[in-house]
């Protein structure tokens, strides 16, 4: 009772981490005697406010996943600690899991021969949230993300735009204080990608829900993204605003490393209108 009551109370930060480090030993030889240590997270140490929309991006195997992981408590840090909503990840997970929610482009936390309407009621009861809350919660959101068309359909039949829109509203049932988002718009037509990021925008802006996406979409970045973490071989190279990074991609004293990340991730945002959830278009 003492972490819930302490978790109603405003927090500063929403995700803290010291000096956090992953290596992963794997083993080796036809016996698997033999193991070699991989670093896959490499000192990382960031401070994200509580409300912020934070683009956590970085070529494949640059340590996204794996820090995101042990920031949901799933992997435990080789050294360094986190801090995320209060609670230590790792130590505290089944309280955290009740204050972040989750949306994974190629894992799905709805039940996919079932309508979404099904899957909400379950995890309304996973998540304890008291009926008469649930019914106004419930409402809310299938009128904001225009569900009602195919709230009764079998998630296995709708198109991947309506997928992610039940997905996202899904992960929002039980009131998140953190929104993790990994490659929510991957494979959605552009007209379905723009309405979830607008959706994404708006409960950011109306309820303070804290933002951390990871996306190789510069259109998700653009939109979505107040605040620019870039990662590459485990380490932050840069961490900047949106604007910072997307105005300047290839300011003076960067390394060649991160003229090409940044290039490769923005070499289209110059044509595009910065419409992002801290200025609404």
């Amino acid at each position: 009772m003492e972490i819930e009551s302490a978790l109603m109370k405003p927090l500063k930060n929403a995700v803290e981490t010291d000096n956090l480090r992953k290596v992963f030993e794997i083993k080796q030889g036809l016996l698997r005697r033999n193991a070699k240590s991989v670093v896959a997270v490499e000192g990382i140490s960031l401070t994200v406010p509580a409300g912020q929309s934070v683009a956590f991006i970085g070529p494949n195997g640059a340590g996204k996943s794996t820090t995101i992981k042990m920031l949901t408590g799933i992997l435990k840090p080789s050294s360094g600690t986190a801090s995320v909503l209060g609670l230590d990840p790792w130590k505290q997970r089944s309280k955290l899991v009740r204050q972040i929610g989750a949306v994974f482009g190629q894992r799905s936390q709805l039940w996919l021969h079932l309508p979404p309407s099904d899957s909400f009621d379950l995890l309304a009861e996973i998540y304890g949230i008291p009926k008469n809350d649930y019914r106004k919660r419930k409402a809310l959101l299938v009128e904001r993300f225009d569900l009602g068309r195919f709230l009764s359909t079998p998630v296995r039949k709708l198109s991947l735009g309506e997928r992610m829109r039940a997905e996202i509203a899904a992960s929002l049932l039980h009131r998140p204080q953190l929104l993790l988002l990994d490659e929510p718009t991957i494979g959605v037509d552009v007209i379905a990608r723009q309405n979830l990021r607008d959706l994404v925008c708006e409960w950011n802006r109306e309820e303070g829900v804290t933002v951390f996406l990871t996306s190789h979409d510069t259109g998700d970045i653009e939109s979505v993204a107040d605040r620019v973490i870039v990662i590459n071989h485990g380490r932050v190279v840069l961490d900047d605003s949106l604007s910072s990074v997307s105005e300047n991609t290839l300011i003076e004293g960067k390394t060649a490393e991160l003229e090409e990340i940044i290039a490769h991730l923005f070499n289209s945002a110059a044509s595009l209108p910065m419409q992002n959830c801290i200025s609404p278009g």
